[in-house]
């Protein structure tokens, strides 16, 4: 069974010969080449060059385009410093009134410098090894990237006190992003992920009524395309699980604060989760047997339509052997659980 094979038996519901892993490597997986993270995601053959590199030295079943939040809003226009070993800083919000909602307009995510440049590191992770794994493009949820272009907490106020706002804003970016998702399907993307970590900060009402209609036109739009959608909403999710879970999403990634165990119960035994062991407190700071451990209990919790991973991102400092104790290679430690 392949790794592409391996990940769509369990969206299926299939057996499968061992469990899938999926982690989200991205300054870990520079540094690994040699690279700095700023390397990575500003050019995208080192992106390319070093999930590569991570997905055949530790058996990992997905290659991922994920890379910095920064791609869409670059193409609107805003402008950042890139520092070696960090996310880029915006110089200034773009959306500051209503009269801005103009500059979202006209703009194709298939033309931007960044957002053309993940399209082509797409088509060329397919074209390298898309038939034996599953090649994951990358998209910014619509509150995700309304609080981008207007700064979290102003987005934030906006859900509250005048919403329209952000429903006006948000379907011009939902339009965007679907340009944008659908060129990375037709790139060779068979499964994109959408980033919509600010929406863990929303009220659930507030995510129900506003955000989740234009997640849904997003992941329609992306099935329409030929692709399958994950959906990572950073943080505690525990109290939006459930609509997370109607969204459309074939893939729920749970971070760490939420146990797998309840959140299998809110979101329902269709959907597929992901995750989710502390990538912090266990992964960087435990030891490979403390890891492998963690690894243990979550394949234990998440039942038949689960992938492992981390919560989140790995840490770049994380021991090599931590990783080793919990993905699909030799000797690693919880190879009677992954039947490797």
């Amino acid at each position: 069974m392949t790794s592409k094979e391996r990940i769509y038996a369990i969206l299926r519901g299939d057996a499968v010969d061992r469990a899938a892993v999926t982690p989200i490597f991205m300054s870990w997986a520079a540094n690994f080449i040699g690279r700095t993270y700023r390397d990575y995601y500003l050019d995208g053959d080192v992106l390319v060059d070093s999930q590569l590199a991570v997905t055949r030295a530790f058996g990992i079943d997905q290659i991922s385009a994920i890379s910095d939040p920064w791609r869409e809003s670059s193409a609107y226009g805003m402008e950042f410093d890139y520092p070696e070993e960090g996310v880029g800083k915006p110089s200034g919000i773009l959306l500051k009134s209503e009269d801005d909602l103009a500059k979202l307009k006209g703009v194709d995510m298939r033309k931007g410098e960044r957002t053309k440049q993940r399209i082509e590191s797409v088509r060329r992770m397919a074209d390298e090894i898309g038939r034996t794994h599953s090649v994951l493009g990358w998209a910014e949820g619509p509150f995700a990237e309304y609080a981008d272009l207007r700064g979290v907490e102003a987005a934030m106020l906006d859900l509250i006190d005048r919403p329209g706002f952000f429903v006006e804003a948000g379907q011009v970016i939902i339009e965007n992003e679907i340009t944008f998702a659908v060129a990375q399907a037709k790139a060779g993307a068979d499964m994109i992920g959408i980033g919509d970590a600010a929406a863990s900060l929303i009220s659930p009402n507030a995510y129900k009524e506003l955000v989740l209609p234009l997640e849904r036109k997003l992941f329609s739009a992306i099935h329409e395309a030929g692709a399958t959608v994950k959906l990572h909403i950073c943080g505690n999710i525990r109290n939006h699980v459930a609509f997370m879970a109607q969204s459309g999403a074939d893939i729920i990634d749970v971070d760490w604060m939420v146990p797998l165990d309840e959140a299998r119960e809110l979101g329902g035994p269709e959907v597929t989760l992901c995750g989710n062991f502390d990538p912090v407190a266990v992964l960087l700071e435990s030891s490979a047997e403390d890891v492998a451990e963690a690894a243990r209990q979550c394949l234990k919790a998440g039942g038949e339509r689960f992938i492992l991973m981390p919560g989140c991102e790995v840490p770049p400092d994380t021991a090599e052997e931590n990783i080793r104790a919990f993905c699909p290679c030799d000797g690693c430690l919880i190879c009677e659980e992954l039947k490797c």
